[in-house]
């Protein structure tokens, strides 16, 4: 018709449609940002393994204190299971030094790499005192092959000489003197009771964690053997007998 200037869609000075035009330049973005999002996911799977190896590292490196809490908490007083008292939290050796009975010195963290069973008395060593090492020696040895695995210690709280009659029984401890403010400082009793009153279970890494009821008697260190039983056996994947550097 004369005049008229309709037409079909839009186009260019081609005679292309607009419309496919648009959709090209999409089609074009489309495949432009592929790459872009393929990068990205590379990026975040490579950003996760690396997490996972530092991860993996981590839990190798921290596998013998993971070990040890799982040694005292599969024992823990649930269902009254253990007879021991867990301390919570746990206090390392400290870093004074005792006295040998030979008067020569012996850095208490050196103490360190075995299993001990821990009395504390005065030098006169009454007859509560007498008992605890009685216990001490025949719950050591009651763990058979195991035994070497745990030391028993008696630590003097003061300067008072020990009776010679009392050596020979003593003669496979290890016996320290120890001032009794670095005693009080590290381990504790229970309430209304005196530090001579327990015996002390410290882990080979130097951490008082258990504590046995005061003036106990012969059926609760059958209740103790049990629990130490159980701490060695707990303990058996990563603790062996001696320290390191002693043959």
């Amino acid at each position: 018709m004369s005049g008229s200037k309709s037409s079909g869609p839009s186009s260019d000075a081609a005679g292309s449609p607009k419309h496919d035009r648009d959709d090209d330049h999409l089609l074009g973005m489309t495949v432009h940002t592929l790459p872009q999002a393929g990068n990205a996911m590379a990026d975040a799977e490579r950003s996760a393994k690396g997490r996972l190896k530092m991860l993996a590292v981590m839990l190798v490196c921290a596998a013998p204190v993971i070990a040890s809490y799982f040694t005292y908490y599969v024992i823990r007083p649930e269902g009254r299971r253990n007879y021991g008292e867990l301390i919570d939290p746990q206090r390392t050796l400290p870093t004074a030094t005792a006295q040998k009975l030979d008067g020569s010195p012996l850095p208490l963290p050196t103490l360190k790499g075995q299993w001990l069973l821990v009395s504390v008395a005065g030098g006169a060593c009454d007859a509560q005192c007498q008992q605890h090492l009685y216990f001490q020696r025949q719950l050591r040895e009651g763990l058979g092959r195991e035994k070497d695995r745990l030391d028993w210690v008696w630590l003097i709280s003061d300067e008072t000489p020990i009776d010679a009659a009392l050596l020979p029984a003593v003669d496979k401890a290890t016996v320290l003197r120890v001032p009794d403010s670095v005693l009080t400082q590290w381990l504790a009793p229970t309430n209304g009771h005196a530090l001579k009153d327990h015996l002390y279970v410290v882990d080979p890494m130097g951490n008082w964690m258990m504590r046995f009821p005061a003036q106990m008697d012969v059926p609760g260190a059958a209740k103790a053997k049990k629990d130490l039983e159980r701490l060695l056996r707990a303990s058996s994947s990563w603790d062996r007998p001696g320290r390191e550097g002693q043959p």
